[in-house]
């Protein structure tokens, strides 16, 4: 089918879901296949519930009623169909667009750097973790003809990946928060982050855009110089002095510093930059504190962790005064790579002065064992609850990071 007729049928429709389960009335349901999943299956349910139409790429069964099978449409393919709508829709939004990509500090530079810019302009950004292969392509056709400017968080774990994710969203300009050791299994290794990360800047370089980097950040702006045709935006760390925010962590100056160089480039006013900034509030389990009846300072960042996230966070908490509490779950998707990184950053936990140290996963608790080092560990988050309910811990700086697959957002209730 060609793509002009894919657009007249999602010209059509008032939205689109992947998702049969969140079917809204008159969407365009798209049904994808995974490895445990497949759409196709319910693409009769979607359109029951009300999708105007159902995109498939395998053939459904002929003695359907005739107003089900004229609403749907077959392709070779479903995913790339989403992929090329989306690419389509993009092309035709003729709006600029500013990419997010990193090792950390993606969403919630994202966060900011939109809230900056719906200051002066009608801003759409991405929802959520809506940032992969599946996700862009969503972000993208959510974006109606009222909006002026579209910022997209692109996540990746992979080479490749950032390539095919700008090739659909097309962005005119890019920030690379930082390179950290994100998904080392993947990447095949710290080169090999660089090397994927860098495809943002590849695309601008090769299509006109406009890259923004720190220039304290030495890998960055190397990145950067070898990509002569490129054009950059440079700004300071500095930038985020004076700025009052609800974020933990001095690491995160440097995401705030990120928003207030995009704002002041599209000519947000700083009262209103200012204001952006100090009105959000983080959720998501991403640097977010809380305090509990207990008398416990809860820094929760547990939505995802890799060793240089969890260096920054541990680094933070040690500035904190007081009695500390650090409870790490595993960093996954590391590879070969593992064992050195969790003995690593075990050690730097154990560094910091009146701490105590509970781990939940094998991979902390093996690195506990090697270093002998003191600490609590238990093979689940389940675990860590009881021990947690049992012994009523109090009136500690208390710090949750893991990843994702560790859940410890689960032991909040207990703390």
């Amino acid at each position: 089918m060609d793509i002009n007729t894919l657009y007249s049928i999602f010209e059509q429709c008032n939205g689109v879901t992947t998702d049969s389960r969140r079917v809204a009335t008159g969407n365009l349901f798209v049904a994808l296949r995974g490895a445990n999943f497949n759409g196709n299956l319910y693409a009769v349910k979607a359109l029951e519930a009300g999708a105007a139409y159902a995109i498939v790429d395998e053939e459904q069964q002929s003695d359907l009623p005739a107003e089900i099978l004229e609403r749907i449409v077959v392709v070779d393919d479903s995913l790339l169909a989403l992929q090329a709508l989306a690419t389509e829709h993009r092309q035709r939004l003729q709006i600029p667009i500013l990419g997010i990509v990193g090792s950390n500090g993606k969403t919630t530079t994202k966060e900011l750097v939109s809230r900056v810019l719906a200051e002066r302009y009608r801003v759409y950004a991405t929802h959520g973790n809506l940032n992969n292969h599946i996700g862009v392509p969503l972000t993208l056709l959510a974006m109606d003809s009222s909006v002026e400017f579209g910022v997209v968080e692109m996540g990746a774990s992979a080479q490749g990946e950032i390539a095919t994710l700008c090739s659909i969203c097309q962005p005119n300009y890019g920030i690379i928060t930082n390179i950290g050791n994100a998904h080392l299994e993947g990447f095949g290794g710290h080169e090999g982050i660089i090397k994927g990360k860098g495809e943002l800047y590849d695309y601008l370089n090769a299509n006109g855009g406009i890259a923004f980097v720190a220039q304290q950040d030495e890998v960055l702006t190397l990145m950067a110089s070898v990509r002569i045709d490129m054009a950059v935006e440079p700004y300071s760390y500095t930038l985020s002095e004076g700025y009052k925010s609800n974020l933990s962590g001095e690491y995160n100056s440097r995401n705030i510093a990120a928003a207030v160089a995009v704002g002041r480039y599209f000519h947000v006013a700083p009262e209103r930059i200012a204001s952006a900034i100090e009105s959000y509030i983080p959720e998501n389990n991403r640097s977010q504190e809380q305090t509990t009846e207990r008398g416990n300072l809860l820094i929760i960042d547990c939505y995802n962790a890799n060793p240089s996230s969890m260096e920054v966070a541990i680094e933070n908490i040690a500035s904190k005064e007081g009695a500390k509490l650090l409870i790490l779950g595993d960093m996954l998707e590391l590879g070969q790579w593992s064992e050195a990184e969790h003995c690593r950053i075990l050690e730097l936990a154990a560094s910091i002065g009146r701490v105590e140290i509970i781990l939940v996963g094998e991979n902390f608790r093996r690195a506990a064992h090697r270093l002998a080092i003191d600490a609590l560990c238990f093979n689940s988050t389940a675990e860590a609850a009881e021990y947690i309910k049992q012994n009523k811990l109090s009136n500690r700086t208390i710090l949750l990071k893991g990843s994702r697959g560790i859940a410890l957002e689960k032991l909040i209730e207990c703390l």
